[in-house]
């Protein structure tokens, strides 16, 4: 064993979490927990790991980017072509983990995953800035290359075709949305005695229960 790695460890001590500090709705205790990430200027705090599997049940996880959430549930965008995008078209369930490291906080959201409307995917296509427009059309995600020089190819490709034009969405590119079932919020504590708070659906309501570290 590499002492070095072994001997990496850390007391978190910043906070605690009760079950008399969250909302009843998970959602809205996300927002606030998420608000504060963002207040405290941490990098990129919508960064989070999102994990698929394929039907023969190999897992796959990777970061991407929350773009939006609400009660419906937590938005981000790929290739629909890509690797994730065909473990999802097969077996359409995914979990999503944040974390916060400077506020000693982690959330792990367990869900089924949907395509959102293409409408949806057009409005937020259309904020990005035209360089990563232009990349959704460059790049077969996911796909074998001999070189990087391929990308730049077909980057050039693309500028020029759509030189002084608008630059339309790809029909292969756009949003999923995951639809929890289960949202864990993880305070870290003394001891590596956590709180564990984690809302499971049942119905049209949560229910609440603590778990042990």
């Amino acid at each position: 064993m590499d002492k070095n790695v072994a001997d990496l460890r850390k007391d978190y001590t910043l906070q605690s979490l009760s079950e008399s500090d969250i909302n009843p709705n998970p959602v809205i205790q996300f927002k606030k927990w998420f608000d504060q990430a963002n207040s405290a200027q941490l990098p990129e705090p919508n960064a989070m790991t999102l994990a698929t599997a394929r039907p023969d049940g190999q897992p796959s996880a990777r970061m991407v980017l929350l773009k939006d959430f609400d009660h419906r549930g937590f938005v981000f965008f790929t290739n629909y072509n890509s690797n994730k995008g065909q473990e999802l078209a097969a077996n359409p369930q995914a979990a999503l983990v944040f974390w916060w490291a400077e506020l000693e906080r982690q959330v792990r959201i367990v869900g089924t995953v949907e395509k959102i409307s293409p409408q949806q995917s057009d409005s937020y296509f259309e904020m990005r800035p035209p360089s990563s427009r232009l990349g959704a059309w460059a790049s077969n995600q996911s796909e074998v290359i001999v070189g990087r020089e391929i990308l730049e190819q077909q980057l050039q490709e693309f500028q020029s075709k759509y030189e002084n034009q608008e630059i339309p969405r790809p029909p292969h590119w756009g949003g999923y949305r995951v639809i929890p079932t289960a949202i864990e919020f993880w305070q870290g504590r003394p001891s590596r005695l956590h709180d564990r708070l984690l809302y499971t659906r049942r119905g049209n309501h949560w229910e609440i229960q603590r778990l042990s570290p």
